[in-house]
């Protein structure tokens, strides 16, 4: 199973925004669905976001994202890109992505090491 690496995390203010990026050297990003997922403190992991081959198409997996999560894909640069805006405090988390998607993915054992978000005043 291909390892992703998950970058652009930190600290935002409620409301505030933050970009997300997931590449991998060697697996083929741009051939694959990519899944956003997220681990709050002492909850599970779940799935976000399903980032389609085409660029256009995305599957949202929870509702409390949609209208502020973006995803996209720049098949150039082998990246997949989680855009968060409207940031809210029930949003701090570690975020992960993986090639495959799914609201919960428990048989997939590849995690990468997910980048932090923390969102408070």
């Amino acid at each position: 199973q291909a390892q992703l690496v998950e970058s652009g995390g930190g600290l935002a203010h409620p409301g505030g925004s933050l970009r997300l990026s997931c590449t991998a050297s060697w697996f083929p990003l741009e051939t694959s669905v990519i899944g956003w997922f997220r681990q709050a403190p002492g909850r599970e992991r779940e799935g976000l976001i399903c980032i389609h081959t085409n660029n256009q198409r995305s599957t949202y997996y929870l509702d409390s994202v949609k209208g502020r999560f973006t995803g996209s894909r720049d098949n150039a640069k082998k990246t997949v890109y989680l855009q968060m805006n409207s940031l809210k405090p029930e949003d701090t988390a570690v975020y992960y992505c993986a090639p495959l998607c799914g609201k919960y993915v428990d048989h997939y054992t590849s995690w990468g090491p997910g980048t932090r978000v923390q969102v408070s005043s």
